[in-house]
């Protein structure tokens, strides 16, 4: 599967986990340069506090658009480290 933004591949992997419709790509399929930290948290009832990337790609940044969970609990804990996107980023290939 591939995710996509502003024209270009910003992750892609074979190895997807798909939970509650979303897509989570591992870590090492992410381009590492299209990602930044960002400090948005929010938490889930049953997967935990998640925490967020921005994607930028040729300058243009999608705040928040990329989110994993560092430390989930244990119901969700195969996605753990995992990166789903929303936002406008189209994900396929599946």
């Amino acid at each position: 599967m591939q995710a996509r933004w502003n024209g270009a591949v910003v992750a892609s992997s074979d190895d997807i986990v798909t939970v509650e419709g979303n897509a989570y790509f591992p870590p090492d399929a992410l381009q590492a340069d299209c990602f930044r930290p960002s400090s948005h948290r929010s938490v889930c009832g049953w997967k935990g506090e998640a925490h967020y990337y921005d994607v930028v790609v040729d300058g243009q940044v999608n705040a928040n658009a990329a989110w994993f969970y560092p430390d989930p609990k244990p119901a969700a804990n195969e996605i753990r480290g995992r990166v789903a996107f929303w936002k406008g980023v189209q994900v396929s290939g599946g």
